[in-house]
């Protein structure tokens, strides 16, 4: 399959699971940078090979042929980023980027040889799953984000969910991190706004960052 393709497929996967955003072309389009259009024609193009079910004005969702395709490179994308974390130290953002590339060039093979050169984690290093070789995410969910953390309590960090550069630097230079320990010091219920103790210093999050910032508790 083309990159187009799988990067289609991935991002239905990805918004359907995980995003504010609902998986209609035109919200498929804004994640992928294409034009509305382009999604829709698309969109028909990948019904017709069975990788997903296209009704107009309705969201898009993928049939078991195309879920089974999203999640082999959202497999592929997350081997890479643990791999390229471990051994260059590189920053969130920059590992997210060489796997937007790697992905679709990497074999089931490699993918599985650098599953088990890593010791088959079973997350990467923003706290996302990383599906097996059989397409299955073995881990259970209980994380929540902070905007639903309760004030008083301690939590760990378990998944950043983002692409951005800046709210990564903004992560790394505020201890931030995953498996990190925060305490939750203040909701603003009014502003959506939360204010959290990394232990080194106390900072206040807009409800941008407090919806992608997961946690679960300690």
């Amino acid at each position: 399959m083309s990159v187009a393709i799988e990067n289609f497929v991935k991002a239905i996967y990805k918004n359907d699971k995980h995003d504010v955003d609902d998986t209609k072309p035109g919200n498929i389009a804004k994640k992928l940078g294409i034009s509305n259009a382009a999604a829709t024609d698309m969109a028909k193009k990948l019904a017709t090979k069975d990788l997903l079910h296209y009704q107009k004005y309705r969201a898009l969702q993928l049939t078991e042929k195309g879920t089974k395709m999203a999640l082999n490179v959202v497999r592929k994308h997350r081997l890479w980023e643990a791999f390229l974390f471990k051994m260059f130290d590189m920053s969130l953002h920059e590992i997210h980027h060489e796997a937007e590339l790697l992905e679709h060039q990497t074999s089931d093979l490699l993918a599985e040889k650098i599953s088990t050169y890593l010791g088959h984690p079973k997350f990467d290093p923003h706290g996302d799953p990383i599906p097996n070789a059989k397409g299955d995410i073995t881990t259970i969910d209980t994380s929540i984000s902070l905007s639903e953390a309760t004030e008083g309590k301690t939590y760990i960090i378990s998944r950043l969910m983002s692409d951005d550069k800046e709210f990564f630097d903004f992560c790394s230079q505020n201890g931030i991190k995953y498996r990190n320990s925060i305490s939750i010091t203040k909701q603003f219920s009014g502003s959506k706004m939360t204010q959290i103790n990394t232990g080194s210093h106390t900072i206040v999050l807009n409800g941008d960052f407090t919806k992608i910032i997961y946690v679960d508790e300690k």
